[in-house]
């Protein structure tokens, strides 16, 4: 009986220990595990080190969650994060941590074995700046692949977990477009966006955390600024800062990307076959109101060659769907009205179609006395105006009008209060009340004319394209019962 009973500790011993190994080999990094077993040994000591941080979010995901089940996000999110995590496997970035619908990758470091043999700092910063921008550029595409059930990025060395995740993942993303409970304006614009923004810079690399839950990690300012970078991104875009373009310009890559952007728009036969580079590459300050108004000096660049013709499609796949397509069209236009060509896409789409976005009104709430005096000269006639207007302003030209309008509204200079002279309590007091009230009223026409333009201009703007649409979709309905 004893030596049973020594049997059955043994087994249950060599079963706990093998359950330990399958959670470890489970859960912990192979690239991490696989470089500690190169370098000998588990680093102690954190270190200062040139790394390339990246941070990916997956936009409106919460609205998407709500037509999923707690099983199906698991899956689709899964399914995601392996077309990603292919990404970095094939270009040998570290998946550094998952966090709900985004990721932070990064490049450099123990982890990175390319980057343990480079010697030479500019080499080094080359290598990962090359390498981050184009796996944040990859993953954009793959975004684009996976809304198309297009696998092509996994390579043949894919594990069968890997292909089952996927394929789960697609399965969902293909019964919501498909399946008759799901409002068909929700089909259509069931696709999965993503915005990416990154950064380089010399970090703070090491072990993290207590006893039993340490992690491997990556902290400082440019981790920080990476994720503003991202939370700042454009929907389906790259947001990186201004040192990060810097290294792209000064080592040939922005170069090299912009001739094969314009060679893939080419071949796709996109209106981005003339984009020019300081389009691809737009620089801009980027103000955080969370942070106090901090801001930051940014690029956004464009990823995916096929933009302009994806998003006429989906107003294509909008147009006719009542005031919810029409709301969502105008959204469209809204948040990509700094793109010229989405926008003259979107108009010769909206055009072909039989929308008709009248100037005229818009023309009138941006310049109301000048609307005036132009209706006069036109006999007070408005259609004729209104062919005169669209004779010389495109749809993009107008959206320039309003960006302009709201660049003079935001950048107001109200005087800044002096430093007042003492002589006495009584005229002390006397001149700092007339300096407050005399920056009290310069504040109050600010804000009136601020709040009238974000409250009133901008807004009725995208409405009166909105009224277009719906115009359009009413007599088409006319149409219809006229015919039957």
């Amino acid at each position: 009986m004893a030596v049973a009973g020594r049997g059955s500790t043994i087994y249950t011993k060599r079963m706990s220990s093998e359950l330990r190994s399958q959670i470890e080999e489970f859960y912990l990094p192979r690239q991490l595990v696989d470089a500690i077993l190169e370098v000998g040994g588990i680093p102690r000591d954190s270190e200062e080190a040139e790394v390339g941080i990246g941070f990916m979010d997956i936009a409106n995901y919460t609205f998407l969650s709500k037509f999923l089940t707690p099983k199906e996000n698991q899956e689709v999110l899964n399914g995601l994060y392996t077309a990603f995590n292919s990404v970095l496997r094939r270009r040998g970035g570290y998946l550094n941590k998952i966090e709900g619908d985004s990721l932070m990758f990064h490049y450099g470091g123990l982890i990175d074995a390319t980057a343990r043999h480079i010697n030479q700092r500019e080499e080094l910063q080359v290598y990962i700046a090359r390498e981050l921008f184009y796996t944040c550029v990859e993953m954009q595409r793959v975004s684009v692949l996976f809304n198309s059930a297009d696998t092509r990025f996994l390579d043949e060395t894919a594990s069968r977990e890997d292909r089952n995740a996927l394929k789960k993942a697609l399965a969902i993303i293909d019964r919501l477009r498909n399946d008759d409970a799901v409002a068909n304006p929700l089909s259509a614009m069931f696709q999965i966006r993503i915005r990416i923004g990154a950064n380089l810079g010399e970090v703070t690399i090491g072990n993290f955390g207590p006893e039993g839950a340490r992690q491997w990690d990556v902290i400082g300012m440019p981790v920080i600024d990476a994720k503003r970078m991202e939370t700042t991104a454009p929907v389906g875009g790259l947001r990186v800062s201004r040192k990060y373009y810097e290294v792209l310009e000064a080592s040939g890559i922005a170069d090299e990307y912009y001739e094969r952007f314009r060679r893939e728009a080419q071949a796709l036969g996109s209106r981005y076959a003339t984009i020019t580079k300081d389009e691809l590459f737009q620089h801009r300050t980027v103000t955080l109101r969370e942070k106090s108004g901090a801001y930051y000096e940014t690029c956004s660049i464009q990823v995916n060659p096929n933009l302009p013709e994806q998003i006429a499609n989906q107003v294509e796949a909008l147009v006719f769907h009542g005031r919810y397509g029409a709301t969502q069209i105008s959204d469209l236009v809204r948040y990509y009205r700094g793109n010229r060509y989405v926008i003259d896409a979107v108009e010769a789409h909206l055009e072909h179609s039989g929308v008709a976005i009248r100037r005229s009104p818009i023309y009138q709430i941006l310049y109301p006395t000048r609307h005036a005096a132009r209706l006069q000269e036109h006999g007070g006639q408005e259609m004729q105006l209104e062919a005169t207007l669209r004779g010389e302003f495109s749809l993009f030209d107008i959206l320039t009008k309003v960006g302009k309008y709201q660049d003079i509204i935001n950048s107001t200079a109200i005087t800044e209060t002096e430093t007042v002279p003492f002589s006495s309590f009584e005229r002390y007091v006397s001149l700092a009340m007339d300096q407050y009230q005399r920056r009290y009223e310069e504040l109050k026409s600010e804000i009136a004319q601020r709040a009238y333009f974000h409250n009133v201009v901008f807004p009725m703007v995208f409405t009166l394209i909105e009224a277009a649409i719906l115009e359009f979709q009413n007599s088409q309905e006319d149409l219809e019962l006229l015919s039957g």
